[in-house]
């Protein structure tokens, strides 16, 4: 069974969860585009993913979900807001949502936490999950050590829950290949941020249609928190100051901000612009409907 058949909705797409970019809005408008748009909670508070799920309601009557990080503080209250609210799926990651799962899926919530490993895949599905993303190192953001090619067929071997794959994933090839792999669905997030419906400033999205084959680099794996960004002097200047031994405390103090610098400022040099090895694949800024139907046309056009 695809993904889109579990979830019912058209495509079988998902949205990653970009914290402090995926508001109500941008997930309705994905949703109502014919894949599963989700809020990205990570930058949030309890109350503000109240008000952004009541905003995409009134915007969408389709499926949508929550993405929730469970080292956020408010992470309990978030989880008890997504069942008040009957969301309809909910993603997690940065943590086990172990104790939250009975009473979600009572509610009716499909869960779905992001997975980067197979010894974290397998300790999910046995909660009782409906499912794991599996995120390769490709991805924008927070990543892991393996990648997709290599992620993927062993979490399918390794579960008996539908596995979604995730990371390097921006056109209809690479949609079959992870079905190929064994996945049922995808989840994708770097070419929606060069949506025209995408809340991030115009300087943002137009850094990742310039963006080339090699336009991104990891930072932060001496803190344990690897992060793939696009590359910029903060990027390389954070790089070098890792390099030079600098603690996590000097890293975090000069990153303050810098999500909100390239979201909401569209500061390209200062900003971390956080996006996927597939940056140099993304050529213009398109609806998100035109993105969705174009993969899926291709992926079609190869089965």
């Amino acid at each position: 069974m695809k993904i889109n058949e579990l979830l019912e909705i058209e495509f079988p797409i998902l949205q990653g969860g970009m914290a402090n970019i995926a508001t109500g809005e941008f997930a309705a408008a994905v949703s109502e585009a014919g894949a599963l748009g989700i809020i990205g909670a990570g930058g949030m508070k309890a109350e503000d993913l109240r008000a952004q799920i009541r905003i995409c309601k009134s915007l969408t009557k389709k499926p949508f979900g929550v993405n929730i990080m469970l080292m956020n503080p408010d992470a309990e209250k978030m989880a008890k807001i997504v069942t008040e609210e009957h969301v309809s799926v909910v993603t997690t990651g940065a943590g086990n949502p172990g104790k939250y799962v009975e009473t979600w899926k009572s509610a009716g919530t499909k869960v779905f936490p992001v997975v980067s490993s197979v010894a974290l895949a397998k300790r999910l599905s046995a909660l009782g999950v409906d499912g794991v993303i599996a995120e390769g190192c490709e991805s924008g953001g927070h990543i892991g050590e393996l990648t997709t090619m290599a992620l993927v067929p062993q979490v399918c071997d390794a579960v008996d829950v539908p596995v979604i794959a995730a990371g390097g994933i921006a056109c209809g090839r690479q949609m079959a290949a992870a079905f190929v792999l064994g996945a049922c669905g995808v989840q994708i997030g770097t070419c929606l941020l060069a949506s025209c419906e995408c809340p991030i400033h115009q300087n943002y999205k137009e850094a990742i249609v310039k963006a080339g084959d090699n336009g991104t680099m990891v930072t932060g794996r001496s803190t344990g928190a690897p992060v793939r960004s696009l590359k910029n002097p903060m990027t390389r200047e954070y790089l070098k100051r890792e390099q030079q031994g600098a603690d996590k405390m000097e890293l975090e103090k000069f990153t303050l901000g810098s999500l909100r610098k390239a979201v909401v400022d569209g500061d390209v040099k200062n900003g971390s612009l956080m996006a996927g090895q597939v940056s140099g694949m993304v050529k213009e800024i398109r609806p998100i409907r035109e993105i969705l139907t174009e993969m899926v046309r291709e992926y079609e056009a190869l089965r």
